[in-house]
């Protein structure tokens, strides 16, 4: 080896969601998928978050290609926000390619990007690295695990899988394939470890077929089913269900439409003739031949379900009767915003039913048993265990010792610490930056954890903001200053208050004259802050405006005279013991 080979991680570990990883050797890169997560609950404004890619900016290496196992958005969501940086290939089923495109096109970037279809089972090279997708099994279909052939040795990355004997679309996880890997001889192993810490093995998704059968009975009206909308193999299964049982469908949700259709066209969904309503059809019929397929399983704001909850949605509105299935899992930290969903529904009158405790979901990912298999089949040098929370990684870990892997060759990772392997050893490299982008409206990157923090105090104290011309000659303010208040107090309340936080500004500027006007302003800031929170043991968020005039001749003195502090007041603008009222000027 001429190059030192090294596996990075920018996002997907010790978290759920916004996938990222990095394979180099010498001056070549190639990433693993770009996914998105959900924000926090308290990330107020954020519509979701991807990896921090900073190391792939600076980097001297050349990024050659982005490969795609699947078209879920925790693996594709922050693709376009790559190639509006990287003009590099990307690699993709014919499905992940199809529902990226959408994406694509929505960006405007659809043009200029280069999406090539790959197939399961051929090969390909990029660079020093040769790549052979393999078939796995996943919720969503045309997913991909990667075998990659590198001058340090074959590495495999898992992607999202299960083994599953009986799959909706009659195509297991190709384990002759993962079988000749282990013949060849693998140096290390990647993977899955979401459902580490479930016993057993996940179960197939046919069992859904007889649980939506059940519902499709005894729902005494309209059946509502939320998924996310890249479940392509449950949507197949809903509408054969409804098929069965004389119900018409219909779609709620702009990502779902558009996935339908596009599965449709590639020939990964069939959709009988007739069997599609629009929303505004649906009260043509009876509510018990109808079923509603919505988007908003994670009580997401602007999704269907949302929509329906709150009676907001332009077509559709909750009946008595109707029957509410959440097909899915709540992903960590969507807790709260699914159950408010819940909740309303509740109060509308439906009958709602939640996810793998109604029976309605079942997981797309490989339980013990399953992931203990892999590993006997593969016998990896190294083990690597990926996308998981931390309690996922260290309970895969454990696994693979089970399985007779010595614990110095199991090496759990962080995102943003490099593995590097060279010549059958393994160490550990330099960190670098792998943290979070939030991404807000339009704009990326732009939303920093301070401006995060002023949400927060915003959304919990309201704010304050405060202008006053300012003499430049005397550097004292003039007239009274302008207080204007947001969420913070109750205005009939606030007039005394504010009167007396007119003192504070022409207190606190008058004892730093002289100052620059960004310091000067820093310093009313925090002289106000101070004042409100030694009254009303708030903090709201303050913001001060000093605007330098000349003033007409003969005012400045008398302005001089009004910054003197009121009579009720020290010069910190603290109430004395007999507290003075005092009304605007």
């Amino acid at each position: 080896m001429t190059g030192k080979f090294s596996i990075l991680p920018l996002g997907g570990l010790g978290e759920v969601g916004k996938n990222m990883t990095v394979l180099e050797y010498g001056r070549d890169s190639i990433v693993i998928d770009a996914g998105m997560t959900f924000p926090e609950s308290d990330s107020f404004g954020v519509d979701y978050v991807i990896p921090d890619w900073t190391y792939l900016r600076g980097s001297k290496n050349t990024l050659r290609a982005i490969l795609l196992t699947h078209a879920h958005l925790d693996h594709i969501g922050a693709v376009t926000h790559l190639l509006r940086e990287f003009n590099v290939p990307v690699y993709a089923t014919a499905l992940t390619r199809g529902l990226l495109e959408v994406k694509l096109r929505e960006e405007g970037l659809l043009d200029r990007a280069s999406v090539i279809t790959w197939v399961p089972g051929e090969s390909l090279n990029i660079g020093p690295f040769k790549v052979e997708p393999y078939h796995v099994c996943h919720s969503i279909p045309d997913s991909v695990g990667l075998g990659i052939t590198t001058p340090a040795g074959l590495i495999v990355h898992s992607g999202d899988w299960k083994f599953d004997p009986t799959p909706v679309d009659g195509w297991p996880t190709d384990e002759a394939k993962l079988a000749e890997f282990g013949r060849r001889g693998v140096l290390a192993l990647l993977s899955d470890s979401t459902n580490a810490d479930s016993p057993g093995s996940t179960p197939s998704e046919q069992v859904l077929d007889e649980v939506f059968d059940r519902f499709m009975t005894q729902a005494p009206g309209r059946l509502i089913v939320a998924t996310f909308s890249s479940l392509i193999s449950r949507v197949q299964q809903l509408i054969n269900a409804a098929e069965r049982h004389g119900r018409k469908i219909a779609v709620a949700g702009v990502s779902m439409t558009e996935n339908i259709d596009v599965a449709r066209k590639l020939g990964y969904l069939r959709v009988p003739d007739g069997m599609l309503l629009e929303p505004n059809q649906v009260d043509r019929l009876p509510p018990r031949q109808v079923v509603i397929l919505a988007t908003g399983s994670q009580g997401e704001p602007m999704a269907a379900l949302n929509k329906l909850s709150t009676d907001t949605h332009r077509s559709l509105h909750i009946q008595r009767g109707d029957t509410v299935v959440l097909s899915s899992h709540i992903i960590p930290g969507n807790e709260e915003l699914t159950y408010g969903v819940v909740n309303r529904l509740f109060q509308r009158g439906a009958d709602v039913h939640l996810g793998a405790r109604a029976g309605a979901h079942v997981s797309g990912h490989a339980s013990q048993e399953e992931l203990k298999r892999l590993i006997g089949l593969l016998s990896p040098r190294y083990f690597v265990p990926v996308h998981g929370e931390i309690r996922h990684l260290v309970a895969h870990a454990s696994l693979a010792a089970e399985m007779g892997i010595s614990r110095e060759r199991i090496i759990t990772l962080e995102n943003g610490l490099p593995l590097t392997l060279s010549e059958g050893r393994a160490s550990l490299g330099k960190r670098v930056a792998a943290g979070a982008v939030f991404v807000d409206g339009s704009r990326l990157g732009e939303v920093s954890p301070e401006v995060l923090q002023q949400r927060d105090g915003l959304a919990q104290s309201g704010f304050v903001t405060a202008a006053a011309p300012l003499d430049r000659r005397t550097g004292t303010v003039l007239g009274q200053p302008r207080i204007v208040t947001s969420g913070f107090v109750h205005a009939p309340d606030s007039e005394r208050l504010l009167a007396r936080a007119q003192d504070v500004v022409r207190a606190a500027a008058l004892k730093k004259r002289g100052a620059a006007i960004a310091h000067l302003e820093k310093h009313v800031e925090e002289a106000l802050s101070e004042f409100f929170f030694h009254e009303t043991r708030r903090r709201p968020v303050v913001t001060v405006a000093l605007l330098p005039v000349e003033p007409a001749a003969g005012e400045s003195r008398a302005a001089q005279v009004r910054t003197q502090p009121r009579s009720g007041l020290n010069r910190r603008g603290f109430r004395q013991r007999a507290p003075v009222a005092v009304g605007a000027r």
